[in-house]
């Protein structure tokens, strides 16, 4: 995979396109959202760190990472997906993502990283990986939406917004595995 260049991509209504700084105000608009605090370890706790996040991941250049923010057609930001932790020799990545309340239960987040994957496929990437809190539902359901195979627990693994080391599920797409039917 070559340095990953800011680009836009569709995925029926949505618009999966760079971050700019007049994200801003939509981010902060939406981080009274508890999910988003408890499930996110940083970025949504004040305006200067929702201005470092975004900063963050409209930031393109060290080639290790590709961020989107997701739009409906009209622009209204319902959430982010991102590949971070690129390794180009072994072509492993990691995705995140997060939506915004009113855009979870509509298929936006898994429809975003099965377009993310894709891409990074295309790219050369050969393995995608995503790891969430076992107690985190939710993000189970996407990845297993998204085309994903769970592949174990690690324990103790990461602490989120809540200040806790949870454990997490580890899941991973491969370039050869079948598609997911989303659409």
């Amino acid at each position: 995979m070559s340095d990953p260049q800011p680009c836009t991509l569709g995925v029926d209504e949505l618009v999966l396109r760079p971050w700019r700084s007049e994200d801003q105000a939509a981010v902060w608009a939406l981080a009274a959202d508890p999910a988003l605090r408890q499930w996110n370890a940083r970025g949504f706790g004040s305006p200067d760190e929702v201005r470092e996040m975004v900063a963050r991941l409209a930031d393109w250049s060290g080639g290790d990472r590709a961020s989107w923010a997701v739009t409906d057609a009209v622009g209204t930001l319902l959430g982010s997906v991102s590949l971070h932790s690129v390794d180009r020799v072994q072509g492993d990545a990691q995705l995140g993502y997060w939506v915004a309340s009113a855009a979870r239960g509509r298929g936006v987040a898994a429809r975003a990283a099965d377009a993310v994957c894709r891409w990074a496929f295309a790219a050369g990437i050969d393995r995608v990986e995503l790891y969430h809190a076992v107690e985190n539902a939710a993000s189970g359901r996407v990845a297993a939406k998204a085309g994903f195979t769970r592949e174990g627990r690690l324990r103790r693994s990461y602490r989120y917004g809540d200040g806790v080391k949870h454990d997490e599920l580890l899941w991973s797409r491969l370039s050869d595995d079948p598609p997911p039917a989303l659409h």
